[in-house]
């Protein structure tokens, strides 16, 4: 039996496609909310992002945001369409999109009016810019706005070993938009219980990008030194990066004194970490290209996967560098349910990752695959 959700009885109307708000509802339906997916005719566009498809012709992209979620496709653009929706949410809570701003006002289903009809509705508004200023109502895509907001000025490697800007490896702003849009959603919901009304939330990324920069925005503010790009080094804390090893690379993350001087010991050189020039982090981070090549010299006599479980053991914060198959395979991933499988009544199962929210009496379920497009 599927245990009840902490959203169960909560009503969701998503007409948002792509993924900021995709994430956003699928976290509310992996938690007990009763999701309608609502498509373009066309269908959502990451339906067509592969390869790789399922047999059913869907990519495996639309696949990672919309499990648990009941499927529709309606076309706004008729009257008909917008009178459903209309009936739709008279008894919906939660209303999720990311039309472009104008688009939904035009059709008259703006928040001026749906806040008049339904005063208790949540609608919730994913947009790259918001809807006014300088940029207002443009839209957003997660590898401009890293662009735009300084996250790749702070990706790569560094500019004097001919280190170009990157963009992250994932689309973290879109991601992070999603799960603010969330938590906005849950923060309206809980104020509505109070004062009986809804409200309007917006999650744009342009914004979102701009609160992932921490620590490079609170050291700008501090010092106003332009951050730049430190390859895998931490612009705070050092030894926080990639060592070279007798094998493959290692990941220190060391945060502390304490943590330093328990790795120095299991290294076989415990005075290194009572050396003037690496005492504390201030002045481990004064002098980390000396601190590297020694680290490295003692390295060099481990391998890294043995040193690592030492090292974790001993309470020193370190990694291999895993690929993704690998970390999907790990025995604590199985350990923790991160990948889960759902069902189908023909065909392969749906696989995914899954929610990382844990809570104790009313745990995430897994209850309906992505939905096909009807």
């Amino acid at each position: 039996m599927i245990p009840p959700g902490s959203l169960q009885g909560l009503r969701v109307i998503d007409l948002s496609r792509v993924l900021g708000g995709p994430y956003c509802t699928q976290i509310l339906a992996d938690h007990g909310a009763d999701v309608l997916k609502i498509e373009p005719p066309q269908g959502d566009e990451t339906r067509g992002w592969g390869p790789p498809f399922d047999a059913r012709g869907t990519a495996s992209y639309f696949h990672g945001l919309n499990r648990n979620k009941r499927g529709r496709t309606m076309d706004f653009t008729e009257p008909a369409a917008r009178a459903e929706l209309l009936l739709l949410l008279s008894d919906a809570d939660v209303l999720v999109e990311n039309f472009k701003t104008g688009t939904l006002e035009k059709w008259g289903l703006g928040w001026d009016t749906l806040s008049q009809r339904f005063p208790r509705l949540v609608h919730c508004r994913v947009s790259g810019f918001g809807a006014d200023g300088p940029l207002g109502g443009l839209p957003g895509y997660d590898a401009a706005i890293q662009a735009q907001v300084g996250i790749m000025s702070i990706n790569g490697e560094p500019a004097a070993d001919g280190g170009q800007p990157l963009r992250v490896g994932l689309p973290v702003v879109d991601m992070v938009t999603g799960l603010n849009a969330a938590l906005g959603v849950l923060m309206a919901l809980r104020e509505r219980d109070s004062s009986g009304r809804g409200q309007f939330v917006e999650a744009a990324l342009y914004d979102c990008g701009l609160s992932l920069l921490h620590p490079h925005a609170a050291n700008h503010l501090m010092d106003g030194r332009v951050p730049g790009r430190s390859g895998n080094a931490h612009p705070n804390i050092v030894p926080y990066d990639t060592f070279a090893t007798a094998t493959e690379p290692i990941f220190l993350a060391v945060g502390n004194d304490r943590q330093f001087a328990t790795l120095c010991r299991v290294l076989g050189d415990a005075a290194l970490a009572q050396h003037p020039q690496f005492i504390d982090n201030g002045q481990r981070s004064l002098h980390r290209a000396q601190l590297k090549q020694r680290l490295e010299a003692l390295l060099a006599h481990h391998a890294c996967q043995p040193l690592a479980g030492t090292l974790v053991n001993a309470g020193v914060p370190c990694a291999p560098i895993q690929n993704v198959a690998q970390a999907l395979a790990a025995p604590h991933t199985a350990h923790r349910g991160m990948v889960v499988e759902i069902a189908r009544d023909a065909g392969e199962p749906y696989r995914g990752v899954a929610s990382p929210i844990k809570l104790s009496r009313t745990p995430a379920s897994y209850r309906l695959p992505p939905p096909d497009k009807v």
